[in-house]
């Protein structure tokens, strides 16, 4: 009925001395049962040290146990609880469906529930309830006593609402982890088992209050109860301690359990002697005597046992970690098994441990709870009941069938997609349906193929697909339906194949995954089926349920073989046995870990709480200084090696300083010095493993003085190059390394064959050879074209708009009636029935198919009836009269075609539509970059020469129109009249005009429309674009010129990747081909072709030779 302390030092000895006794009293006394009660992840290696201490290497009378298996075996013998075990996944399951069910009565977490991880938040609180026996007084005093804290009453009334409804819940038939110590309480007195007993509790820095009372019944029915302590032995023994002292959590663990009764032995202090875990270790004992104690000492002799390095980034940091284990591997006969590395920041340095590791060929175990979210087959279900329940979106559709696990192939499915995305084919209905559209593109015969893939998606989604669409069902039905869905894609045979071929491979982590995954998937609906069976919930509903399921569920770790090295987190991680220990990443921000983790209860709410006697688990400030502790006793495992290293910058490149325990660890040893990884006094350092000393070639093939005269360079690389392993990559890396921008050119005879005759009116295609050679060559060469999709763009408008101006000047034509002379309704109703007509046909309805559209289409009736206007306001202030729209040349089209005949003269207008911003420019025709206009009056003359034989043809103007939709800034009572001319100088056209005022006032006599404008003197103002009829004739000759040299260069075979640039504009910007050219200004060879600017002046003097 005794308590005993054994109290000591970290390292000194404790467990070592508590398991001799117990050894040796077992043998003296077989009669009385030993009980040895360690946290749960040391019962293993407990027992497995007990066993090898033993002189009959063998434990007849002694249990190793944790709390939770004390109570199993309790209950065992006495009955106890009939009551089922709630595990994680359940519970997150049951308290998912009780925010459900009591949405409407929580006015705070109502609307928190939706963030990621605040299901975790509230299930952790409630646990914390349980654990710390906060029971319905308690809740109701913790109400009473934040009255007058509004939002920490809130927080409280909900988390009450949810505690009561779980607790209500499980009554009758689950208990939880937290429930079995309450009911362990009740059952030790019965326990015959423990009556008499001798109970030794290792390993643990505190207690909770359940764990408390447990310890109390054990007091009142065993012989003794002994307690290992770590606590620097010149501490005093029940002294109090303040919260930031190393050792507060140790007083506060001794003060709590010397409460429990008043018969306590002499407690036993285990100094440090020749069997103390430094014994050997003059530095790591000095270490262990004065981390983070107020006494600091220094220490000046000479040692190695404790080392600091720093590296560039996170992976220089393991990649030096791991060559160090390789040499003490190598040079000081270690085992794995005695090799730990810890860190404050496991889920950045377990992955690249894990990448690393297995590069360098060492085994690792990384010791941490492996989700199985990221599983191919959870991510699958998880798609599937995602898709139907979203009705067979796009998005939900594609993510099922990219999950692998489909029996439809990824070359199906990227047809499938294809023909999905060009039509815009959603929900399951249109999935049902036999499709028949087709494409720009497609060929039709390919039709019957789609639906072959469809079909097939349909047998295998549709039974799924009704369940989980419609009215609420019960979790059963759901649970049944998707069981079905299982079996029915032999889930259970794709998964037993993938584990053969992981077994083949020889990776035991991914072979254990794959053969637990399914067993845990049914277990899971199982438990779904078992707790909420009859419980009626809609699709979205059951989804969430089992999604927080899934969340919780873990593979089950493969434990530690006999030689690995423990990969592990600084708190949660127990080491046993080391001989060196890397501590990596302390860096701020990793070390101290960040504690205020924005949990529901916030430290200030926590030391309200406090003050009024409601005892909880620590806070952020409590956590923060148990830490300490932490570290204190991480830092004193290893028995002969400590190595600390932190990186220069974060793996997303940040700069990264180190955490105040690498200067704690300088000012204590003021001889240490921090190496850096990437330059070690011997450069042979670097060169541990082939995989590993990889970086090294890649610096001396990016850097010449990294190879030249290097004979390790040197040797190394012949080493990789005769490698059949290791051949081909060098090759590559060698390739990379010296890549140059190639030289892009194929021969005259395969682009004869490839482009066949060129027109010198396909004004666009020879634009765009001169923006950039490889972007023609791909579109006109290779024929590449973007994928057609189901969306409707700024280009879609302009194709809608153009189509609808063309069915406009037709209808008029048919009509017979002439646009000068259109009256306004009759104008827009043209204008609305062109429209309508088009938006049916356009791109396989897809204007009807959204809301967003359907306001296109209202928007593109506004900008047409106004651009009919304005054209109608143009010609009516001129003499020019339409005579043709859509004007076919070999090679392009004219949108409008302007003449004015007098006399024996015939004048024309050319006039191109434009959905964008494009503006007349002479130095982009200069450069080929701007043809059209130019090719176009070439054309429109010769056609006009060929109607009128006997006239003169004559440029008036070339022209784009902006199809656009100006805002006028006017008060809402302006008249009309003073509106339409500001809406007209907003519509007004820009290009070239005859500097001829006579045809100038024939065009547009109120010179609106025109890019110029006159002085009060009569003369043009400065900055009117207009030209002589010699400077068209010069321009007209410039640009047949350019013509035929853009020709003769592609003929010539140039599809260089050269494209253009302007001032601040260049050939990349909309350019469709980017993701597949290979254009990179990293890449020596490649670079914008700057093309140089000029003045108007500039450019017409060199057009008509008047250049100096």
């Amino acid at each position: 009925m005794s308590l005993q302390f054994i109290i000591g030092n970290s390292g000194a000895g404790k467990s070592w001395t508590s398991y001799q006794n117990i050894i040796s009293e077992s043998g003296k006394h077989p009669e009385i049962r030993y009980y040895v009660i360690v946290p749960e992840q040391f019962t293993m290696q407990t027992q497995k040290t007990l066993v090898e201490m033993h002189p009959d290497k063998g434990i007849l009378n002694i249990d190793i146990l944790s709390f939770e298996r004390l109570a199993y075996r309790v209950f065992e013998e006495v009955g106890g609880d009939t009551r089922k075990m709630l595990e994680e996944t359940g519970k997150n399951m049951v308290l998912q469906k009780l925010i459900q069910t009591k949405e409407k009565d929580l006015d705070y977490l109502g609307s928190q529930m939706k963030k990621a991880g605040y299901l975790d938040e509230v299930k952790s609180l409630i646990s914390e309830f349980m654990q710390y026996e906060v029971r319905e007084e308690e809740m109701d005093k913790m109400l009473k006593d934040a009255e007058d804290r509004p939002l920490l009453h809130m927080k409280l009334k909900d988390v009450s609402v949810l505690y009561q409804a779980f607790r209500e819940y499980l009554s009758e038939h689950y208990m939880t982890a937290e429930e079995v110590l309450e009911v362990l309480v009740k059952e030790i007195p019965f326990s015959q088992k423990l009556k008499g007993s001798v109970v030794l509790l290792d390993g643990y820095t505190g207690f909770t209050p359940m764990q408390h009372r447990v310890i109390q019944e054990l007091l009142n029915i065993c012989a003794k109860v002994s307690v290992t302590v770590t606590m620097d032995t010149r501490e005093e023994l029940l002294a109090k301690g303040k919260p930031h002292q190393l050792f507060f959590m140790s007083h506060k663990m001794l003060t709590s359990l010397a409460g429990l009764t008043r018969n306590m032995e002499e407690p036993i202090w285990i100094q440090a002697g020749d069997k103390s875990r430094f014994a050997e270790a003059p530095a790591l004992a000095f270490l262990e005597q004065n981390l983070f104690r107020y006494r600091k000492k220094v220490y000046k002799a000479e040692q190695n046992e404790i080392r600091l390095f720093a590296a560039g980034n996170p992976e220089k940091e393991m990649e030096e970690t791991a060559r160090r284990i390789r040499r003490l591997i190598r040079e000081q006969d270690y085992h794995y098994g005695q090799i730990a590395v810890i860190t404050g920041n496991l889920e950045e340095y377990g992955s690249i441990a894990r990448q690393v590791f297995q590069a360098a060929g060492i085994p690792f175990f990384i010791d941490e709870k492996h989700s199985i979210l990221m599983n191919p087959f959870v991510e699958y279900l998880r798609a599937a009941i995602e898709m139907a329940v979203q009705g067979f979106s796009y998005e939900s559709v594609f993510r099922y069938l990219r999950c692998g696990m489909s029996d439809i192939t990824r070359k199906e499915t990227d047809i499938l997609e294809n023909y999905v995305i060009a039509l815009g084919i959603r929900g399951l209905k249109k999935w049902k349906e036999t499709w028949v559209r087709t494409y720009r593109g497609m060929k039709p015969e390919k039709i019957l193929e789609i639906n072959g893939i469809r079909e097939k998606f349909i047998e295998e989604t549709e039974n799924l697909g009704i369940c989980f669409s419609g009215k609420k069902r019960s979790v059963n039905e759901y649970c049944r339906s998707l069981y079905e869905f299982i079996t029915g894609s032999k889930i259970q045979e794709k998964l037993k194949q993938q584990e053969r071929m992981f077994q083949r491979n020889g990776d035991k982590a991914m072979e254990k995954e794959y053969a637990q995954i399914y067993g845990i998937v049914m277990d899971l609906l199982d438990k779904m089926a078992e707790i909420l069976g009859n419980e009626m919930v809609s699709a979205e509903e059951f989804r969430q349920i089992l999604e927080t399921g899934m969340a919780q569920a873990k593979v089950a770790l493969i434990p530690p073989s006999m030689d690995q090295v423990l990969v592990g987190d600084m708190e949660r991680t127990r080491l046993k046995d080391i001989r060196a220990l890397f501590f990596v990443g302390v860096n701020e921000g990793n070390i101290p870990k960040n504690t205020d983790s924005g949990g529901i209860l916030t430290e200030t709410d926590r030391d309200f709480l406090e003050d009024q006697g409601i005892e909880l688990a620590p806070g952020p400030k409590e956590l923060m200084n148990m830490q300490r502790f932490y570290l204190y006793l991480n830092l004193t495992k290893p028995s002969e090696y400590l190595y600390l290293s932190y990186s220069l910058s974060s793996g997303k490149g940040e700069a990264s300083s180190p955490a105040y325990l690498i200067h704690t660890i300088e000012h204590l040893f003021p001889g240490l010095s921090t190496v850096r990884a990437e330059m070690p006094e011997q450069e042979m350092d670097l060169l541990e493993t082939p995989e590993t000393s990889l970086d090294y070639v890649v610096r001396g093939l990016n850097e010449e003085e990294n190879r030249k005269d290097n004979p390790y360079f040197q040797e190394l690389y012949s080493w990789y190059l005769k490698s059949p392993e290791y051949r081909t990559l060098i090759k590559k890396l060698t390739d990379a390394a010296f890549i140059r921008k190639p030289q892009d050119q194929i021969s005259k005879s395969v682009a004869r064959a490839l482009y066949g005759d060129i027109s010198s009116f396909g004004a666009t295609r020879l634009e765009r050879f001169s923006a950039c050679a490889f972007a023609h060559f791909l579109k006109y060469g290779l024929a590449v074209t973007e994928r057609a999709e189901y969306e409707f763009r700024a280009m879609d408008m302009g194709n809608v708009m153009h189509q609808a101006l063309e069915d406009f000047a037709a209808e008029l034509k048919r009509k017979n009636l002439e646009w000068s002379e259109l009256k306004d309704e009759e104008r827009n109703a043209i204008a609305d029935e062109c429209l309508d007509r088009v938006a049916a046909d356009y791109g396989n309805t897809i204007l009807q198919s959204s809301a967003r559209n359907h306001y296109m289409i209202q928007r593109t009736r506004r900008i047409l009836k106004r651009t009919v206007w304005a054209l109608q306001e143009q010609l009516k202030n001129g003499r020019f009269h339409p005579e043709g729209f859509e004007v076919s040349i070999g090679g392009g089209r004219i949108d409008r075609l302007d003449v004015l005949k007098e006399d024996n003269k015939v004048y024309v207008k050319v006039i191109d539509y434009k959905t964008g911003n494009t503006s007349f420019d002479l130095v982009s025709i200069y450069h080929g970059l701007q043809l059209q206009l130019v090719v176009y009056m070439e054309a429109a003359i010769q056609a006009e020469q060929r109607k009128y034989p006997d006239c003169e043809i004559k440029p008036a103007g070339i022209f784009y129109y902006n199809i656009k939709d100006p805002m006028i800034q006017k008060e809402m009572e302006s008249d009309l009249e003073l509106i339409n001319p500001e809406l007209l100088k907003k519509l007004k056209m820009n290009g070239l005009v005859l500097s001829d005022k006579d045809i100038i006032a024939k065009m547009d006599k109120t010179t609106v429309s025109l890019p110029l404008s006159y002085n009060k003197s009569g003369t043009l103002r400065k900055g009117a674009s207009v030209a002589t009829e010699e400077e068209f004739a010069a321009l007209g000759k410039f640009v047949k010129q350019k013509i035929e040299n853009v020709k003769e260069a592609i003929y010539n075979g140039n599809v260089e990747a050269s494209p253009y640039e302007l001032k601040d504009r260049n050939a990349c910007t909309y350019c469709p081909y980017q993701g597949v050219c290979g254009f990179d200004k990293k890449i020596p060879g490649y670079e914008f072709r700057r093309i140089k600017q000029f003045t108007d002046n500039e450019i017409w003097k060199m057009l008509t030779g008047e250049e100096d």
